[in-house]
């Protein structure tokens, strides 16, 4: 991904982006370092989702950008009928490798948020975590959720918000690498009223609740080095930085942890908040 794309900070609407180059960067981006390895720790936020949706044993469930399918694989435990999505192959591998271990019968396929190679109404529910919300096209991406999610099923997503911890490191990120003018914050997802926005005309329900993961690490500094050496939209922002540059960035980001941290020791426990979202398709 783009790393500048994931900042907070204000759109720009006098500018035009290409989205479609901004997408071919945005997928190099997920494709470098291993995602998995982070991913495989958010593990009870697919879980909590698929609670919060009340899935049911034969369900059809959609995972869109299911990275390494910790939706998929929750719904799948509960005895649904899951395809698993990504335009990352590594990644779907990555998952496939996962509900393999677990004896999990999940469909795996390579696809575009912006573009689902599904039916109208093809779904009971259709989920996302920490993935559709990077899209490019906001718009585009959640008229695609709605349209392949039947009448009266429902769209899950979990949404990192911009004030929560994860959102305040893009903004970091952002304050050393601006975004390209005119792209919309993906911690936009995360705001009650962006939600409203694109999925009110869909929705004859929907709910928001505010929830919180908590990142626990050894310290800060194992924080960091994980997600920089994995996470590739930190890989990729340190990356393009001067070794100036990256002492500057790594300082904000532990500045940052440290106002979040509560453990009273030398670990990291950093709650970040996320919104959870149960849209009900009209």
């Amino acid at each position: 991904m783009s790393i500048s794309s994931l900042a907070t900070s204000p759109v720009r609407d006098s500018a035009q982006p290409d989205l479609a180059a901004l997408k071919t960067r945005q997928q190099g981006t997920w494709a470098s370092g291993d995602y998995a390895v982070v991913g495989t720790t958010l593990q009870i936020v697919g879980e909590q989702l698929c609670e919060s949706l009340d899935v049911r044993a034969g369900q059809k469930v959609l995972d869109v950008a299911a990275g390494n399918g910790n939706a998929s694989l929750a719904a799948a435990r509960r005895w649904c009928d899951v395809v698993s999505t990504d335009y990352v192959p590594a990644l779907l591998g990555r998952a496939r490798e996962r509900a393999a271990a677990e004896r999990l019968k999940i469909e795996f396929q390579e696809a575009d948020a912006e573009a689902l190679p599904f039916p109208d109404g093809g779904f009971d529910a259709v989920v996302s975590t920490f993935g559709v919300m990077f899209t490019p096209d906001q718009d585009k991406a959640a008229a695609e959720l709605a349209r392949v999610c039947r009448s009266g099923g429902k769209i899950g997503l979990a949404n990192w918000t911009p004030d929560g911890f994860i959102g305040q490191v893009f903004k970091t990120i952002g304050k050393h690498l601006p975004p390209p003018a005119g792209v919309k914050s993906p911690a936009l997802w995360g705001t009650r009223a962006r939600i409203e926005e694109m999925f009110g005309p869909h929705a004859s329900s929907i709910q928001a609740e505010p929830r919180n993961f908590v990142f626990r690490y050894r310290s800060p500094e194992h924080w960091l080095q994980v997600f920089k050496t994995y996470y590739g939209p930190l890989l990729k922002a340190f990356g393009a930085l001067e070794p100036a540059a990256q002492a500057a960035l790594t300082n904000d980001l532990m500045v940052q942890i440290d106002r979040f941290n509560r453990s009273g020791d030398t670990a990291m426990v950093v709650p970040s908040e996320y919104l959870e979202i149960v849209v009900t398709r009209r």
